[in-house]
């Protein structure tokens, strides 16, 4: 699948490939095996070799994966989060929701937003907020920060890289993982303050 994406957007022009970066980056929300960090990574190395705006390809890849998770998110608090369950399960696991669960009662929003950087279950994370009636504002603003994070991190790497498509795939892979630990580490820190806090109010 990912040479085959990778022929088609190295024959499109600059406009065209920038549309594809949106709509691609939305689709991982629908079909979470989509090796979509590789393709936004390949889609960005590629408009760097255009002359493309890396500011124009973080948008368009930070606002499509926003969007397709929007959508999701929708759907899971009308239909409920089964539908979604049913059809990636074997991809995210038997526990998916259980630890989305987890994640939510232990961290609150926080542990949505770490949730975005963990693969197989960053695409369930909105359909299952939905269907846990969370409030909107405050799922999408998790997701929103998350996914800024991330891409803006892609293209920064892929347009550093210039010519070098192999860096790129070797700093994609330590920078998920970076990225994961710094997220938690943040969401362990701000969960330590807010305890902290809490425990001098009671004091007082």
């Amino acid at each position: 699948m990912l040479q085959t994406l990778s022929g088609w957007l190295g024959d499109l022009p600059l406009g065209s490939l920038y549309a594809a970066i949106a709509a691609l980056s939305a689709f991982e929300n629908f079909f979470p095996p989509f090796p979509s960090d590789a393709v936004i990574a390949f889609g960005s190395f590629l408009a760097d070799r255009a002359h493309g705006s890396p500011f124009t390809v973080f948008l368009l890849a930070w606002f499509g994966n926003v969007a397709g998770a929007g959508v999701t998110y929708t759907l899971g608090r009308r239909f409920g989060a089964k539908v979604f369950l049913r059809r990636i399960e074997r991809y995210a696991g038997p526990d998916a929701e259980d630890r989305i669960k987890k994640l939510h009662k232990k961290y609150g929003f926080a542990g949505l937003f770490v949730s975005r950087f963990l693969p197989g279950v960053r695409a369930i994370v909105p359909p299952f907020a939905g269907a846990m009636r969370l409030p909107a504002f405050r799922v999408m603003l998790s997701v929103a920060s998350a996914s800024a994070v991330w891409f803006a991190l892609i293209t920064f790497l892929a347009f550093r890289a210039g010519d070098n498509w192999d860096l790129v795939q070797r700093y994609l892979v330590r920078s998920g993982k970076v990225a994961g630990a710094i997220a938690i580490a943040i969401v362990v820190l701000a969960v330590g303050i807010w305890l902290g806090k809490r425990r001098t109010r009671d004091r007082e």
